[in-house]
């Protein structure tokens, strides 16, 4: 059988990288929660164009943010801990739908904190309930992301 990891375990096994990473901290992961925050970089490129002057952080961008913070570190806790080392490190977890309501903007340079809550796992498929929030407690965007473990 596996073995349970630490958060900062989790979050050096999460893939994407810079300049696509979203996520700077795990701050809590359990089998039913996760977690995760991240500061959007002021400087990232996207900014120039999505608007320039009045610069707001792409909806699909939060989505992958809420995904790296709470579906993929919460997957790879599980994996890990469901099966033996070998056995896991054969899989990584994709982001596979979303459905998620927004109810707010992120701005250049503002930390984001998602929670997740798992709604179910079996056969390397999760489900999570997920919320966006800004530091002053503004749900920024929430709803369902899935996520499955696939063959590297």
């Amino acid at each position: 059988m596996g073995r349970v990891l630490t958060r900062s375990e989790v979050l050096s096994l999460i893939p994407q990288q810079e300049p696509f990473r979203f996520v700077d901290e795990i701050v809590e992961l359990s089998a039913e929660r996760a977690v995760g925050a991240y500061r959007w970089r002021p400087d990232a490129a996207f900014y120039r164009g999505h608007f320039p002057g009045n610069p707001v952080t792409p909806g699909v961008l939060l989505v992958e943010s809420m995904a790296q913070c709470g579906v993929v570190p919460m997957a790879l806790f599980l994996f890990h801990r469901d099966a033996d080392e070998a056995e896991a490190a054969k899989f990584q977890t994709l982001f596979t739908d979303a459905q998620v309501e927004f109810s707010g903007i992120v701005r250049p340079g503002e930390r984001v904190t998602t929670e997740s809550r798992a709604l179910f796992y079996r056969r390397r498929k999760l489900r999570v309930e997920a919320s966006m929030k800004t530091e002053d407690g503004r749900v920024v965007c929430s709803g369902q992301l899935a996520g499955m473990g696939v063959p590297r």
